[in-house]
């Protein structure tokens, strides 16, 4: 499967040809498969490399159904928003398949200004979900580099601690808190304990911090 942004999904020739021009005469790239079949092994190919795509497929596609089809995308991780083309008797199976996931459907027939419109919003939306996933991998990283004792300052820093009931707690003296506070600042790269409480709230639940046990050695 070559990179695109938009995969359409339809056992119909014209309809595949005509979707495929609509979305190059907008400068899109668009990879079109005449079934759910050979668009999901496509997609198993890719292996999680997802990149940022959307997928049109119709409904009422043989001998894979569309709705079938979008069950082993999710079932493969695949991220992509999918948008369902439905036609006059399938309104229903394409709502169903938005409470379970889809992006939105349209019903045919539909004015393509609509359909593109539709299509840059999901674009839009994943785009912006795996910005996302990115800065959580990058938190949760950085979170790991950090020793034993920065995570115990962390922890004192987002209940709102400053520095001297920290030292008292941990037993160190301020200036060592403020070392280490330095240090999880620039490893997390944040600027505050609010911007650091803030940031790690989108990723609970947090691992748990290592705490030294009775022989002295940090266990989690």
């Amino acid at each position: 499967m070559n990179p695109a942004a938009i995969h359409i999904v339809d056992d119909d020739p014209d309809i595949r040809d005509g979707l495929a021009w609509l979305f190059d005469s907008r400068g899109y790239v668009a990879a079109t498969w005449d079934g759910g079949t050979a668009f999901l092994e496509a997609a198993k190919a890719l292996q999680g490399q997802w990149g940022h795509a959307v997928v049109l497929m119709d409904v009422r596609m043989a001998p894979l159904s569309g709705l079938l089809t979008f069950e082993q995308l999710k079932a493969l991780g695949c991220p992509w928003p999918v948008l369902f083309l439905t036609g006059n008797g399938d309104v229903g199976m394409a709502v169903a398949a938005v409470k379970n996931g889809a992006w939105d459907f349209l019903e045919k027939p539909f004015q393509d200004n609509v359909l593109v419109d539709r299509v840059e919003q999901a674009l839009a939306a994943a785009s912006a979900l795996g910005d996302a996933d990115q800065e959580a991998r990058r938190l949760r990283l950085a979170l790991a580099s950090l020793s034993p004792r920065e995570r115990e300052v962390l922890d004192e820093l987002i209940q709102g601690h400053y520095n001297k009931n920290i030292a008292d707690h941990l037993g160190i003296t301020p200036r060592t808190v403020e070392f280490h506070r330095a240090n999880i600042f620039e490893k997390m790269g944040v600027v505050s304990a609010i911007e650091l409480a803030h940031k790690l709230g989108r990723l609970q639940p947090m691992p748990p911090a290592a705490r030294p046990g009775p022989d002295g050695q940090y266990k989690p």
